[in-house]
């Protein structure tokens, strides 16, 4: 642990259990350093720095290296699919695999996700029409899709947010119905099934992040998964300008490569996939036993037959039983430097461009509306103790407990 968590951890055990005011009320903010939501798992530092030596004494660092090629397999492998194609973020790895799937005109999509899932459409002068979720499973709502498809639809992008998965067979037989390519963002279920079947291999193809604050990371990194043998070979092709072979560019590409020293850390970080799905679920459970009974907030559950990384933790507030809004609770928190966050607050189709292309699409979106307002996400990984989460559900209980005099403090504050 870094000396500058530590100071806010040894500040949060101190003061924790006679903890009777918040720093909304006048106190001391109960850490001294910020704890963040996604703050980076890291796994063993010393095979890192191993693979780091070895990189740098084959002088390879970018280019389809051996780290990067060993961590394709590495994940076909673990996965169960065919082909892996590991590119520089997901981003770029959404933008790659749309485009190899040839994607025109419209594509529909989730608004409750993070921007890049549409930007990778518009991007491309691709048409992001935006469904409404299931309130329950914050996912896209299946029920809500074939109203949506024109003739100008050519595919379905779905999201298994938090991890949790979409209704697959559900999608994919609309898909299958209409002719339309199905693709899956999968940033959030690295090592989550669907029923016995990892994640991955589902539709036409499945994009991973492995971004810093993700379950497993590289730093920066992303894959396309397929069992599509032509679609891998496209999708290699591109992320590489179009080179087939030493000098021959055979169509047209872009830098979607990832490097060796983000592979070396996806390697090592595989290593330790159990340990952080350990600390996960040790968290989640904290969460669950200390946040139980507070009347108007709700925690997401997950379903162990999906084998949950348990990644993040969700919890919606109901504002008129928990007596503040979601927002309110969200200022308490910061004020004790805990920074939870308004995820995907207020929805994609509320940012730009898409609030100015869609100025109506609100009117679609009522459960995604409704969602967007309710949501909070707690700190969680390997960045958080166990005295942490009990000081974050104390913090949360205490502010529910003393709802009218956090709301009139907030208030004066807020018109100052």
């Amino acid at each position: 642990m870094d000396a500058s968590v530590k100071r806010g951890h040894d500040a949060a055990e101190s003061g924790a259990k006679d903890r009777t005011i918040l720093a909304v009320l006048g106190a001391t903010p109960v850490f001294s350093e910020a704890i963040h939501v996604g703050r980076p798992n890291i796994g063993n530092r010393q095979r890192f720095l191993e693979r780091i030596e070895t990189m740098l004494d084959r002088r390879y660092l970018t280019n389809s290296g051996p780290f990067e090629r060993e961590l394709e397999q590495r994940l076909s492998g673990m996965l169960g699919v065919r082909y892996c194609v590991a590119m520089c973020n997901a981003t770029v790895a959404l933008e790659i695999a749309i485009r190899a799937l040839n994607l025109t005109g419209e594509v529909i999509v989730p608004s409750f996700t993070f921007v890049a899932t549409a930007h990778a459409l518009q991007w491309q002068q691709i048409t992001p029409v935006f469904c409404d979720i299931d309130p329950l499973t914050h996912n896209i709502n299946p029920r809500k899709i074939e109203h949506l498809i024109t003739p100008r639809t050519s595919g379905i992008l779905a999201v298994h947010l938090w991890g949790r998965p979409c209704a697959i067979e559900e999608l994919q037989a609309i898909a299958d119905a209409n002719g339309l390519a199905l693709l899956f963002d999968a940033a959030h279920a690295f090592g989550c099934t669907y029923g016995t079947r990892k994640i991955g291999g589902f539709g036409r193809a499945e994009v991973l992040s492995f971004h810093a604050t993700k379950f497993i990371s590289a730093g920066e990194g992303g894959a396309v998964m397929t069992n599509d043998a032509a679609l891998a070979e496209r999708m290699q092709l591109m992320k590489n300008f179009g080179f087939a072979g030493y000098d021959n560019v055979i169509s047209i590409g872009t830098n979607g490569k990832m490097n060796e020293l983000s592979a070396a850390m996806g390697l090592t970080h595989l290593e330790s996939l159990e340990e952080f799905a350990r600390t996960n679920r040790t968290n989640f459970e904290t969460y669950e036993h200390n946040l139980g009974g507070i009347r108007g907030l709700s925690l997401l559950r997950y379903d162990e037959e999906n084998s949950p990384n348990y990644h993040y933790v969700v919890v919606e507030v109901d504002a008129r039983e928990f007596g503040l809004t979601r927002d309110q609770l969200v200022r308490v928190l910061h004020a004790e430097n805990v920074l939870a966050r308004r995820y995907f607050y207020p929805g994609v189709h509320r940012m730009e461009p898409y609030r100015s292309l869609f100025p109506d699409a609100r009117h679609a979106l009522p459960e995604t509306e409704a969602v967007a307002e309710r949501v909070l996400v707690l700190p969680t990984g390997r960045g958080v103790t166990t005295v942490d989460i009990e000081t974050i559900c104390r913090i949360i209980r205490y502010a529910a407990e003393n709802r009218g005099s956090v709301a009139r403090a907030l208030k004066e504050t807020q018109q100052k």
